[in-house]
């Protein structure tokens, strides 16, 4: 068995080195040249001019693109509408209502609808109770809808759902028909609706 072993490694070797010594042997005019990668990387070799002028090099920005990977818009999700049982938003061409999605404070709300700093207590007061300061809600029996829960929704100038919008029409119904928003402060305290 080590003579086999032994016979093995001396073929291995003959075989690793044979093509190695047969390339760095001269070349015979008459056969074919065996080349190798290190003889044919010399055939690749950049020269080098050591005679005259040093010269920079020139580089040409202009040719690069630079590409910035845009980030992606977010898909808005599309918000669950409600349709009430008088059938509004539920016919087959319109979309439903737009319910508020916005941000803000009921006082901000009431300031941009024109109510005086004086109201505020009582339209907070009827609010409060109506809607809970809910810019989406909606009365499931009669379809009234938004802050001051107009009837009908349709009534309000813009949106029904825009707290502002629905502040502006609830101001002027305070107004209109009681007179007030104390008077109108005073006939939901007494009878609990306006």
């Amino acid at each position: 068995m080590s003579v086999f072993g032994a016979c093995a490694a001396v073929l291995f070797a003959a075989a690793y080195v044979g093509p190695m010594g047969a390339a760095l042997a001269p070349a015979q005019a008459d056969g074919p040249r065996t080349v190798t990668l290190y003889a044919e990387g010399l055939d690749d070799v950049q020269a080098v001019s050591v005679g005259g002028e040093k010269q920079s090099p020139q580089l040409d920005r202009s040719s690069y693109n630079v590409y910035v990977k845009p980030k992606p818009t977010p898909t808005p999700t599309p918000t669950p509408t409600r349709t009430s049982e008088s059938g509004e938003g539920s016919s087959a061409g319109s979309a439903g209502p737009v319910f508020y999605t916005g941000g803000g404070a009921p006082a901000e709300w009431m300031a941009a609808a024109g109510i005086a700093e004086s109201d505020m207590g009582y339209v907070d007061y009827i609010v409060s109770r109506e809607s809970g300061w809910n810019p989406n809600a909606t009365n499931r029996s009669s379809g009234a809808c938004g802050l001051v829960q107009a009837l009908p929704c349709s009534k309000v100038a813009g949106n029904g759902y825009d707290p502002v919008d629905n502040l502006r029409w609830g101001n002027g119904y305070a107004v209109g028909r009681y007179g007030s928003w104390a008077n109108a402060y005073a006939f939901w305290t007494s009878n609990h609706w306006w």
